[in-house]
This record gives C-alpha cells, sequence and structure tokens, in this order.
C-alpha cells in the first residue's frame, strides 16, 4: 500500500468519524443549498456566512456515506476566511482532480490537503460522492433553491 493511498484512507475515515463543522448551522448564514444523490442516497445542506467577499463559516448538516461525509468536512474547514473568488477556483480545482482521468503535472498548490480526494479515484462509483457537497456548496454561493442532484 501506497503512502499516499494509507494518508487518503486515514483522512477519509477521521473525518468521517468526526466531521468539522457538523452538525452545525452558522449563527447569520446568507447561504445554504440542499444536495442529493439518489443513487446511493447522500443527502446534506450546505451553510455559509458569506461578509464582505469572505466565507467566514461554514457548517453541514445532513447524512451519508463515508467519502462524501469526509469530503464536507474537508470542504468546511478549508472554506474558513477564504475569499468567494477562491473558493470558486477551489471548487473547480476539486472537480478537476476527482473527474478528469489524467492528471497535467501535479496537483495544484491550492489543493493542500484536499490532494487526498485523489484516491476517490480509485473507485469511481464513488466520485459523485466526494463531490456533492462541493456541487452543493457552489449552488449556496450562488444562491440556487433548486436541490441539487448528482445523477
Amino acid at each position: 500500500m501506497t503512502d499516499l493511498r494509507e494518508l487518503y484512507e486515514e483522512v477519509i475515515l477521521d473525518h468521517n468519524r468526526n466531521p468539522r463543522n457538523y452538525p452545525k448551522i452558522p449563527l447569520g448564514h446568507n447561504c445554504e443549498a440542499h444536495g442529493f444523490n439518489p443513487l446511493c442516497g447522500d443527502e446534506f445542506r450546505i451553510y455559509l456566512t458569506v461578509e464582505d467577499g469572505i466565507i467566514q463559516d461554514a457548517g453541514f448538516e445532513g447524512a451519508g456515506c463515508a467519502i462524501s461525509t469526509a469530503s464536507a468536512s474537508l470542504m468546511t474547514e478549508a472554506l474558513k476566511g477564504m475569499e468567494v473568488g477562491r473558493a470558486e477556483a477551489l471548487f473547480a480545482e476539486v472537480h478537476r482532480l476527482l473527474t478528469e482521468e489524467e492528471q497535467a503535472g501535479e496537483p495544484s498548490e491550492m489543493l493542500g490537503k484536499l490532494t487526498v480526494l485523489t484516491g476517490v479515484k480509485e473507485y469511481p462509483m464513488r466520485v459523485k460522492c466526494a463531490t456533492l457537497a462541493w456541487h452543493t456548496m457552489h449552488a449556496a454561493l450562488h444562491q440556487r433553491e433548486k436541490t441539487i442532484c448528482t445523477e
């Protein structure tokens, strides 16, 4: 087993067992969205407090598999204190990391510890689990009221 694979498993298990910012509805949140994956039943609501173009706080509630819960936990940790434009760029980088078959060079430095999500690509059926929270966050930033579905 490679070191990256072991790290991936360790981080996913830790964030699943002890999700950060869960269950949490930040006081004064002004962005939220609902996401649902009907294939596996993962369902989350993402809450963001955005002030002056900065994500001041983030939280989530709902239920999902280990990968979706860990991804939502990692995401909410990464977003706090981030400019909205940078959060949008991070969404694009995570999506690219998880969905592109070939990576051109090393993953972006912007990803930081989110790079561990690379391990999800070994389980193609689970990519939608890992991206659900990210698509839901993107919808929250754009004030979309319609439920986000990964199918």
